[in-house]
């Protein structure tokens, strides 16, 4: 279902400049001196409300945090509550996934993290799937060589699509769960908005981590595309 338009978005969003990149493509090879730090930097691929990212964010401060979000209300709502947290280690922008190379430099990114991504179901539209190999080219080319792709769904059908296609690339899916909040992985889990709705009404939720492999080790049909 499709957020209602927020109002006086203008207005709301210039007063959230201090977490806000309003010109991304700027920042790309910047963003430790966008943060002011040479910290390790974690992006969070459609981050609704905030609710985990910001949370991230207060756990971790030795960690530089960048959020995207396409959806206005959830991103005018996520900014608004960033700004009166005042976390210095977050950003949130408004971009496309599939162009984050004109965002980040070659190796920039040390984390990934798909949260309930949507499942786009009818088949025809699986290239829009966050885990398509079209996105992992993307992915692969702005994570460092040790980084690593954090992925969580409550569709089962997406997430066994999602090992087949980590996995034909070339990459390595390690710490997979069923159940995650019935697995030792979930004393650490922070949940997002979705998480907590489809958890209570009884669904499961999976996870896994994905590890990019040494460019030897990446299947020939994919070779490991290097940057323009």
């Amino acid at each position: 279902m499709r957020m209602r338009k927020k109002k006086n978005l203008d207005t709301r969003f210039a007063a959230c400049a201090n977490v806000m990149i309003t010109e991304p493509q700027m920042q790309k090879g910047k963003w430790h001196e966008v943060f002011s730090n040479e910290n390790p930097i974690h992006l969070e691929i459609g981050c609704g409300k905030g609710r985990f990212i910001m949370e991230m964010a207060k756990r971790h401060p030795d960690i530089n945090f960048v959020a995207v979000e396409r959806e206005e209300g959830a991103l005018i709502m996520a900014t608004e509550k960033a700004r009166e947290l005042e976390l210095s280690n977050l950003k949130f922008m408004s971009f496309d996934a599939a162009e984050l190379g004109d965002v980040f430099e070659h190796e920039e990114v040390d984390r990934i993290y798909l949260n309930f991504s949507d499942p786009w179901p009818p088949n025809r539209q699986r290239r829009r799937r966050l885990t398509h190999a079209d996105y992992l080219d993307v992915y692969n080319n702005i994570l460092r060589e040790t980084g690593d792709l954090c992925f969580k769904t409550d569709n089962q059908r997406l997430f066994e699509w999602s090992i087949s296609s980590i996995c034909e690339y070339g990459w390595l899916v390690q710490n997979i769960s069923l159940d995650l909040h019935n697995s030792e992985l979930a004393k650490d889990n922070i949940m997002t908005e979705y998480e907590e709705k489809f958890s209570s009404q009884g669904f499961r939720i999976y996870r896994l981590e994905a590890r990019r492999r040494l460019p030897q080790f990446m299947d020939r049909r994919r070779p490991v595309r290097k940057p323009e």
